[in-house]
């Protein structure tokens, strides 16, 4: 369970110290895009390496006509591309699974969204040259113990349309230690996991890459009929998220202002609707405008009477995918987007 402690400035909920893995308190998650640095989940699988942006190099090589060594120097001199990007950790929501799974026990609080600055990944690579068999790029973190360090692929498709960036900075600031400086991969509208932190080494490569987690890992798996069904985590599922009232707290009977936030890595959230006590699914009023694939905020009012309320929000997005009152239940805990259900009290 989450030790929900303060951390100094951050006020993150601790799951595990070493490695840092740390949740956001949902109520901080309210209003606008940008998630506060210190307030940003954190999410990693190995101790943090503790990079030197002075002799930081990033190297690109594998199926290349130009084998690349860049600095800090060399990737900040590059075109900068800035995009609010909604994070999310696959895990998100695991510790609501029934029956429980292994792994952290996340609550609903893996999930941040911030503004990312840096070089666009299909400039990096058409800047290298691409030979014609290649199949895959697989990015390197320096982050990793004396068997195996992090590492993850994109098929070639993927690597050179999905939107990939190598982000240096994040809401203004330099990238921050703990969210992978000096350099990251960012990848808009897929869970956290592809977004390789601490990055160092871009290969492209003629083959499939199965690195443990890629392959044994951040995978959903499914008894379906007696078969085991394999699918890789991929695009962030569409999901709506109460930040306020929180759960457990009292309110006042009478009108009550219900707000929240909603996204989908697939397409745009189309609409947001909220049910009060289990009673029909109302649309609620979006605010501001969609801003690629981030998140974006809702509210709505309820007229209550006194004594226990259930609040639940639900999201559709533009391609029709609607959030499911419960996830299918997969052995790893990946992608439960069910629907959030917060208990408050009206007095």
């Amino acid at each position: 369970m989450a030790i929900a402690r303060p951390t100094n400035a951050t006020g993150l909920v601790v799951l595990s110290e070493e490695p840092l893995n740390a949740e956001s308190p949902i109520a901080e998650l309210r209003g606008g895009i940008a998630t506060p640095n210190p307030g940003f989940y954190v999410r990693n699988h190995y101790p943090q390496p503790g990079l030197d942006r002075r002799s930081y190099r990033l190297r690109i090589g594998g199926l290349v006509r130009r084998s690349l060594r860049l600095s800090m120097r060399d990737l900040v001199n590059l075109p900068v591309h800035a995009e609010e990007v909604t994070l999310e950790c696959a895990g998100n929501g695991r510790s609501t699974l029934e029956p429980p799974v292994e792994g952290e026990q996340w609550g609903l609080g893996a999930v941040s969204s911030a503004e990312w600055a840096g070089v666009p990944l299909k400039a990096l690579l058409s800047k290298a040259g691409i030979e014609a068999h290649a199949k895959e790029v697989v990015f390197r973190g320096a982050d990793g113990d004396d068997q195996a360090r992090f590492e993850r692929s994109l098929g070639l498709e993927d690597a050179l349309g999905s939107g990939a960036f190598l982000a240096y900075a994040m809401n203004g600031e330099l990238l921050p230690e703990e969210h992978g400086a000096p350099v990251r991969l960012v990848v808009p509208g897929w869970y956290g996991v592809a977004s390789v932190k601490w990055l160092t080494e871009i290969e492209v490569i003629d083959h499939a890459f199965l690195g443990h987690f890629q392959s044994e890992r951040y995978v959903y798996e499914w008894d379906r009929d007696g078969d085991l069904v394999r699918e890789p985590v991929r695009d962030q599922r569409v999901r709506a998220l109460v930040t306020h009232p929180s759960q457990g707290e009292s309110v006042s009977s009478g009108r009550l202002a219900i707000g929240g936030l909603a996204w989908s890595g697939v397409s745009p959230v189309a609409k947001v609707e909220v049910s009060v006590d289990h009673g029909l699914w109302l649309p609620v009023e979006q605010i501001g405008d969609q801003v690629g694939l981030a998140w974006r905020w809702w509210e709505s009012v309820a007229v209550i009477g006194p004594g226990t309320v259930s609040l639940r929000a639900r999201a559709t997005d533009e391609s029709g995918r609607v959030q499911p009152e419960r996830a299918e239940w997969n052995r790893l805990g990946y992608g439960n987007n069910s629907i959030q259900e917060v208990i408050v009290t009206a007095v």
